[in-house]
């Protein structure tokens, strides 16, 4: 036998023996994995992830939320499946938090499988699996500590906060289209549609809310990011109108950063912005923005990103950005149905088949 031969079978003898603890530490377990679907609320950026089975076949099409693939030598296009079913070891250490606003637990979550769970490989940013176990919800977000030799598959992540309780949605009386965001970013992502009329100053890139950026999306695009503390009140109370409507002037800091634009299309950004100003009376600018460039590297290539910021100080009206909301939000309103073709689903399904919302979705 040669040395390499003798290097591979001492490499599946423990291999063996590392699965023969897994069998006897899991007594044949399975964990029950279903499938959500992330839902991004169209004006504001909130991502939901929404039982699949309760979102109707037009959205699951028309809006893209699916992230399908086709196999190198099929012709078939293949979905994940609504469940998945894994056998392994599952584990979890839990550990107590003690913030400002709010006490909750953490649980690690360590899953290790005799197999690699394809299921999971086939997924895209859009779709998320998640498993209840000993009254707990978890999903994955690494696979760690992976050794060839040893053939083990470690599937780790933290459960669900508490605090985060109310993004998974598993019934339609979960889903509100009401306005989440109190700040000013449904009037900066209105930009997105915003078509002066004659052609010059249209905005060049799509915007995002900061944190809610598609996975790996490339450039060009830009990201809106009001820091909470920059919000402050300008008129000395609030107003109720004649239908107790809530407004108030107030001013917020907001830095917009732009990544791919050259100089010329940033400057078409900024001239865009105050176009819209003076166009709308959305926002009111209060400073002198200008564009700077901004340092983002990657030592391994030894390169620097192209991207920009610019930094507006504005004031605004709430009730226009609730109005801005309010015309956008009721152009793609989920719909509940019970469709007819299948008897045996009797679940109200949503159905966000606008295609306003399709480039909100991931």
């Amino acid at each position: 036998m040669t040395t390499a031969d003798e290097a591979t079978a001492a490499l599946t003898q423990l291999a063996g023996d590392l699965a023969t603890g897994v069998t006897t530490l899991d007594l044949n377990q399975v964990v029950v994995f279903t499938k959500y679907v992330k839902v991004v609320l169209p004006l504001d950026g909130f991502v939901f992830w929404v039982k699949a089975d309760l979102l109707s076949p037009s959205a699951l099409l028309n809006a893209a939320v699916l992230n399908s693939f086709t196999p190198n030598q099929g012709r078939r296009v293949i979905t994940p499946a609504a469940t998945i079913n894994a056998r392994g070891s599952l584990h979890y250490a839990t550990s107590q938090n003690q913030e400002e606003d709010a006490t909750f637990a953490v649980n690690r979550v360590v899953f290790t499988s005799l197999q690699e769970i394809q299921d999971f490989n086939q997924i895209g940013p859009n779709v998320l699996f998640v498993a209840e176990f000993d009254g707990i919800r978890f999903a994955f977000n690494a696979r760690s500590n992976f050794y060839k030799q040893a053939n083990l598959y470690h599937y780790t992540g933290n459960a669900l906060y508490s605090t985060m309780d109310t993004q998974l949605v598993d019934s339609p009386a979960q889903m509100s289209t009401q306005l989440v965001v109190s700040n000013s970013l449904p009037l900066w992502l209105a930009l997105n549609g915003y078509n002066p009329g004659f052609g010059m100053f249209g905005c060049p890139v799509t915007l995002y809310p900061s944190f809610a950026v598609p996975d790996n999306l490339p450039p060009p695009y830009g990201t809106v990011h009001v820091p909470p503390e920059s919000t402050q009140a300008l008129s000395a109370a609030p107003l109720l109108d004649q239908t107790i409507g809530h407004t108030q002037l107030v001013r917020e800091n907001v830095r917009i950063t732009l990544y791919g634009l050259r100089n010329a299309e940033a400057l078409t950004f900024q001239d865009c912005v105050n176009q819209y100003s003076l166009d709308t009376d959305n926002i009111g600018i209060m400073n002198m923005p200008t564009v700077r460039d901004d340092k983002k590297n990657q030592t391994e290539f030894v390169i620097l990103a192209i991207k920009k910021i610019i930094d507006f100080e504005i004031s605004y009206y709430q009730s226009v950005a609730r109005d801005i909301a309010r015309q956008l939000i009721t152009s793609c309103i989920p719909q509940f149905f019970v469709p007819d073709y299948r008897p045996n689903m009797l679940t109200p399904q949503l159905d966000f088949s606008n295609p306003l919302n399709s480039q909100y979705l991931g």
